[in-house]
């Protein structure tokens, strides 16, 4: 009997990096905050944060119920969810995105 040599394919060795799930902040509306006193916590809190997209983040959260104010990674969208919590303003809870 005539054996034929046994081919081995080589294992890949190559990884793809995994990235950490980013994380939403989102704020509620309620009914004691000011459109004054969202927007500037806004604009205090988060980073690269406009006035012009501080009001209008203000009128989708009054108009809408809610606004996502914010995307990324986990430990600083834990920073300023907990900043604009502290400012008094109606959270969500944090949101995988």
């Amino acid at each position: 009997m005539v054996t034929s040599p046994t081919i081995t394919q080589e294992r890949s060795t190559t990884t793809l990096p995994k990235t950490y799930p980013n994380y939403k902040v989102i704020v509620l509306n309620d009914d004691f905050n000011t459109f004054q006193h969202v927007s500037d916590c806004l604009m205090r809190y988060i980073p690269g944060m406009t006035s012009d997209l501080a009001w209008e983040l203000t009128n989708q959260v009054h108009e809408q119920g809610q606004a996502i104010v914010w995307v990324g990674p986990q430990e600083q969208a834990e920073f300023y969810h907990q900043q604009l919590r502290r400012a008094g303003l109606t959270m969500a809870p944090l949101e995988a995105a």
